[in-house]
Parts: structure tokens; C-alpha cells; sequence
């Protein structure tokens, strides 16, 4: 008996070295701050939405993402919902969610990303497992290709039903955010001034999707590219301009050689940095 207990604890001991040696993750404050799971749950349960970015292959964001909605899930009652489904889709997703049609008829109807079965369908089904509404935020992909070739004037020529898919008209847009600053600058030649208006339109959407099916008391859980919602613009720009008043926090992910400390270049980017090791698998390749 005494050897079973030695053992065992050898092995837990092990274990725990291991762990310390190789973690998959770390998360930290928006100050570079080391946070443990419990205290991050702690502090997002009291938020009334949370934006998680993530990067969109990275398995340890994705695995943390179902972990937190399982977490959240047991403190409050939540509302689920992702940049990943486009809003027109929203409507195949709703049958979906109530059993009306299967996982292959929800393919054969919706636009999925391709990486949606090993990465999406996982918080969809804790959704549609826990009878949580989750809503498909984003915009059709065709109304952002129109920003893009003929700028927001373009969508004054889409029908009222059309129209329903998207934020109201006009736009707001401030082309000074740094984010979209960076994007026109990374975009050279390619979009011009509208290479960022298409992101905005992005932006837009998702943040007025969460604001309209937002239900007062829950708690709003929605996924998101880190870059959508990174420096506390994006995403989250948008809602504050439609209520100021809500508990918002923020998340990102980033990947480094070492995760032990948080690079300066990453402080400050949202409330909570998860950092993963930039040799971590990929759940798919570009």
C-alpha cells in the first residue's frame, strides 16, 4: 500500500514538473501580470459581454474558449455568439439549435468556415447542448466585398431586406483608429482608403448583432479574431457607441518563444492576454 501511495505520488510529481517545464498556456492582465484560470473566470463572470480573441488555427485558443463557456456557463446564464456565422445564416443556425435539421444539413445550408467541424462546431454544440441562444454575428462576406470595391456608398444600393443583414446606415467610420491605420498601411496599394471600411463594416455588424440580441441580466460570450477586437477598438469601439454603460471585457491571443513573461509589445492589448508557445500545432495551414 505505502508503495502505491509513493508512486503515485512520484508520478503526480512528475506530472506537475512536466507541466511547469512545457505549459500550453499563460494567461496574463492587460498589464503583464500572471492570472490563474480561476481568477480570469472570476473576473469575466462579472462582465455582461466578453469579446474573445483568438487567433483563428491556434487548438489551445479554441480549447480555452469551450473551458470558459463551461466555466461562465455554471455562474450565469449566457448568450453565445461568433464573428465565424454570418448573420443571413442565422436562420439555418436557429433550426440547427432546435433540431430541425442535422449537422449535414446545417453544411449543406450555411456558409461554414473550413475549419469549423474541429474548431466552431465543439461551442455551437455546448450552445445547442445547454439551450443557449448563439447568434451569427458578421456580415455576409459579399456586403464587406462591395465596401471594398465601391466604399460604404456602395451598400446605399441594397434593398431594405438586404439591409436587414448589416448595421444601419450610415456607417460610422473613424479612419484615425490606430488598428485601421495599421491595416492601410499594411495594405499598400490593395483596397486603399476602403481596405479598412471593409473591416469597419465587420466591425460594425458583429458589435450592433451583439447589442440587438443582447438580453439584459446574461452574459454574452462572443468569439472573435483577436484583430477585430485588439487595443479595445474594432468590435468593441462600435458597442461602446451604442451603450457606454455595459461591463465590457476583452481578450486576446498571442503566441511568443517563451510564455513564462508577457512581451511589452502585447501589454495592453486587451483585459486578458492568453500567450501560447509560437511552436504550438495549428489546426489548419493558410
Amino acid at each position: 500500500m505505502v508503495r502505491i501511495v509513493t508512486l503515485l505520488l512520484l508520478q503526480l510529481f512528475v506530472q506537475s514538473a512536466f507541466a511547469q517545464k512545457n505549459p500550453a498556456y499563460q494567461i496574463f492582465n492587460n498589464k503583464g501580470q500572471k492570472v490563474s484560470y480561476k481568477k480570469w473566470v472570476k473576473k469575466l463572470k462579472k462582465s455582461d459581454i466578453v469579446l474573445f480573441g483568438e487567433q483563428h488555427d491556434n487548438p489551445i485558443a479554441h480549447w480555452l474558449q469551450l473551458e470558459l463557456a463551461n466555466s461562465l456557463n455554471e455562474e450565469r446564464e449566457m448568450l453565445m455568439g461568433a464573428e465565424m456565422i454570418e448573420t443571413d445564416d442565422q436562420p439555418h443556425l436557429n433550426k440547427y439549435l432546435e433540431g430541425k435539421i442535422d449537422q449535414k444539413g446545417l453544411d449543406t445550408l450555411a456558409r461554414l468556415w473550413r475549419n469549423y467541424h474541429t474548431d466552431y462546431a465543439p461551442l455551437v454544440d455546448f450552445a445547442k447542448s445547454n439551450q443557449i441562444l448563439f447568434i451569427g454575428t458578421n456580415v455576409p462576406r459579399r456586403y464587406a466585398s462591395m465596401v471594398y470595391r465601391g466604399g460604404f456608398e456602395a451598400l446605399d444600393t441594397l434593398s431594405d431586406e438586404d439591409k436587414k443583414w448589416i448595421a444601419p446606415l450610415p456607417i460610422a467610420y473613424d479612419p484615425n483608429l490606430p488598428g485601421y491605420q495599421k491595416m492601410l498601411e499594411m495594405g499598400g496599394v490593395h483596397g486603399g482608403d476602403n481596405l479598412p471600411k471593409a473591416q469597419a463594416i465587420k466591425d460594425a455588424t458583429m458589435a450592433y448583432s451583439i447589442h440587438h440580441q443582447y438580453i439584459e441580466g446574461r452574459l454574452f460570450l462572443h468569439f472573435n479574431g483577436a484583430y477585430h477586437s485588439d487595443h479595445y477598438e474594432g468590435i468593441l469601439w462600435y458597442l461602446e457607441r451604442l451603450n457606454p454603460d455595459r461591463n465590457i471585457k476583452t481578450i486576446s491571443t498571442v503566441s511568443q518563444s517563451q510564455i513564462s513573461r508577457l512581451d511589452d509589445e502585447h501589454k495592453h492589448k486587451a483585459d486578458f492576454i492568453i500567450c501560447v508557445p509560437d511552436n504550438m500545432t495549428k489546426t489548419y495551414k493558410n
